[in-house]
């Protein structure tokens, strides 16, 4: 494995708006990667999607043209203005085609993209991979892999270099020095912590035989190491790993995360904190009410809260306020308000607040709940490292499956269980999800998901209380993920958040759709 995901990359963020983070935040990540790429100076986009993939059918109603947009005029996935960003990039004087066509992209999430002003023009295929995490697989025709954690200073020479490429590995501060050879140009990529420092990036310009050169500055959270090691990658190997160590999930993590970025374990710690003291503020905005014209539903957990109040449902304990907490997130994220991917924007709710109405109903302080959700992280490596959180691959199963069983686990840490039982109840989640599909109505990120994301917390419940239990999960979880991602891409495509199948293609569905359209025209 060449890069280890991270809690805070991969898993447990980013903090955005949006509806979609395989969307919106994706495509933000996606466009300052391309602003860079120009160097800020943009005049003309071209935008291609395949016909066959996600985007041809979802770029416009889940945020991706949003964030592509916001990312070119170089704003963040959480900046307030990013709902104006189509109308400020043509106040900027930057054009936008859209081309559909028949590319055969092997990833659904592909964004090819022309860039061009007066001077030049670049191309650059990205893929959105999942949960917000990007990954630039060519610039100009040439094959690379840049997925955001590094400084990355690109030079494109007119032929291969060796000269060039050696003398940087020994007169360059660097993690890593990359040769990329074309059809039409040598790219050298320079990885590191830092910007080079200006007397060597003039060096570098003034050398022989160089087209351009660019730097491209990081748009993940933690940054990478070359030779990265970490003391585990599989539930089996922690287990292994923990054996005399006796830690709890979330101390696990927190070793984890430490050796994968290179920080503190108080550090760690420390940066969920200020995670969940944004999720406790999205969480009372939602139950204040959320106001906004372009979605399905409308404000509801109030609603919920005053009949809790007044004794109106069902008994069910701490179960009601996880429903309360769920649905308050999800109606911030459909109201563009921040919310954290957790693991997705699509799923923001599930885990999040599943573990913190726990932690209120249990009267549990926030140093438990910060580890709680660490121990989530813990579970979502493993995911990310060995499937995806990619519902266009492996539909509702690989965002609220994944918090599912992500949120189990953080429970059983919350009440004190180990390590071991934390892992069971992530593997029992899971397996009680096989095959959920992804099927948005009125290709918004509302419907199901509002359901799905309370059945997340449901079933983590469940299962964080069988585990504490003592029932055996069967099968391991390292196992129960690996069939997630074997089943999940065995879905047919048109289950695969392209709404073209399931609840997305209902006469209901379709007739929402319609309406909504024609009030945004």
């Amino acid at each position: 494995m060449d890069c280890y995901p991270s809690i805070f990359n991969d898993v447990i963020g980013p903090v955005m708006r949006g509806p979609s983070s395989s969307h919106c935040a994706a495509a933000v990540r996606i466009g300052r990667l391309a602003r860079d790429l120009m160097d800020g100076r943009i005049e003309r986009v071209r935008m291609e999607f395949d016909a066959g993939g996600s985007l041809a059918h979802t770029h416009a109603s889940q945020g991706s043209d949003m964030g592509l947009f916001g990312g070119l005029l170089g704003w963040d996935a959480q900046d307030e203005r990013l709902l104006d960003s189509a109308a400020a990039l043509e106040r900027a004087g930057i054009r936008i085609e859209l081309r559909i066509g028949e590319y055969h992209d092997a990833h659904p999430n592909t964004y090819r993209l022309t860039l061009s002003n007066a001077g030049e023009t670049h191309r650059m295929i990205a893929l959105s991979t999942g949960g917000g995490m990007v990954d630039v697989v060519e610039i100009d025709g040439t094959p690379l892999s840049i997925k955001g954690d590094y400084v990355e200073t690109l030079v494109a020479v007119d032929a291969v270099d060796m000269g060039m490429h050696e003398t940087l590995k020994h007169s360059v501060t660097a993690e890593e020095i990359l040769l990329h050879t074309g059809k039409d140009q040598t790219l050298i990529e320079i990885r590191s912590g830092k910007a080079l420092p200006e007397s060597v990036r003039e060096q570098l310009a003034s050398r022989k035989g160089v087209a351009w050169m660019r730097t491209l500055a990081p748009v993940l959270p933690v940054l990478s190491r070359r030779a990265m090691q970490v003391p585990f990658v599989t539930a089996a190997q922690m287990l292994d790993w923990n054996r005399d160590r006796r830690l709890d999930l979330a101390g696990l993590a927190a070793a984890y995360e430490s050796a994968r970025g290179g920080i503190p374990e108080g550090e760690v710690e420390g940066r969920m904190q200020a995670i969940v003291y944004i999720l406790r503020q999205s969480i009372a905005q939602g139950i204040a009410g959320t106001r906004f014209a372009d979605r399905i539903l409308g404000a509801q957990s109030a609603g919920f809260k005053a009949a809790m109040a007044k004794g109106a449902l069902l008994e069910a304990g701490m179960l009601n306020a996880m429903i309360l907490y769920v649905t308050a997130l999800m109606e911030v994220k459909s109201a563009m308000g921040v919310i954290v991917a957790a693991p997705t924007a699509g799923s923001c709710g599930g885990l999040p607040g599943a573990v913190i109405a726990a932690a209120d109903a249990l009267g549990r302080p926030e140093t438990a709940l910060t580890r709680a959700m660490l121990a989530a992280g813990m579970i979502g490596v493993f995911i990310s490292a060995h499937s995806t959180f990619a519902a266009e691959v492996c539909g509702c199963l690989a965002e609220c499956g994944s918090g599912s069983g992500m949120a189990a686990a953080a429970l059983v840490t919350l009440a004190g269980g180990s390590a071991r039982q934390a892992a069971d109840a992530a593997s029992m989640a899971i397996q009680n999800v096989l095959g959920m599909i992804c099927d948005p109505v009125a290709n918004r990120v509302e419907v199901p998901c509002l359901g799905r994301n309370v059945l997340a917390a449901s079933n983590a419940l469940a299962c964080a209380n069988m585990a504490l239990a003592g029932y055996d999960a069967v099968i391991p979880l390292d196992e129960t993920i690996e069939t997630m991602d074997r089943v999940g891409k065995s879905l047919p495509m048109e289950l695969r958040c392209t709404t073209l199948g399931g609840l997305s293609i209902t006469p209901t569905s379709k007739a929402i759709e319609k309406k909504l359209s024609s009030h945004s025209t």
